[in-house]
């Protein structure tokens, strides 16, 4: 399978000689469950795929792994085929003429019935993730109202709404 989305978002246009670029590579998990998706809730209210950084010699699947793991409690059983891709690129906030440049790898995993603890990081109690199986067209209503208000949004709100999005328009899921 090809993959379904590859959006680039954020800063397109700048001159790689003046500028530095810090890199930063995240596995995300699309995990389907029948009609509903698995995601993580915030206490902003938005919801976000599990995943993130990949640690120093860790591979996708095994990042992939440890994150849901760690944010959801839910075990992946099987990493299946990468389906997206969105490369975002911002000014960085602690570094002047540099830009963060975040590429999200989006796979779709299979997860195990039973569950075990989260593991979160601090930030993460502080947002209260939380697991939640919902459906696509739910998700999105409700990233989408966020970003309308425009104010105190996660910064991935943008991202994981246009990848849910791209999911809803493949599986036609409502």
């Amino acid at each position: 399978m090809n993959m379904l989305f590859e959006y680039n978002i954020g800063i397109e246009d700048f001159d790689i000689a003046l500028i530095k670029i810090i890199n930063r590579q995240a596995i995300r998990a699309v995990i389907l469950c029948e009609n509903r998706i698995l995601l993580v809730h915030t206490n902003k209210g938005d919801y976000k795929f599990p995943g993130g950084g990949a640690n120093k010699d860790e591979t996708h699947e095994d990042t992939l792994k440890r994150e849901v793991s760690e944010e959801t409690g839910y075990i992946v059983r099987m990493v299946n085929e990468k389906i997206g891709q969105i490369v975002q690129r911002n000014l960085d906030k602690y570094e002047e003429n540099t830009i963060f440049e975040m590429i999200s790898h989006y796979y779709l995993c299979e997860i195990e019935e039973e569950k075990v603890n989260q593991q979160l990081d601090d930030y993460e109690k502080d947002l209260g993730f939380s697991p939640i199986l919902i459906e696509l067209d739910e998700a999105i209503s409700i990233n989408e109202a966020i970003l309308e208000k425009g104010n105190d949004i996660n910064p991935w709100v943008y991202r994981e709404t246009k990848a849910l999005k791209a999911l809803q328009a493949y599986y036609g899921l409502r």
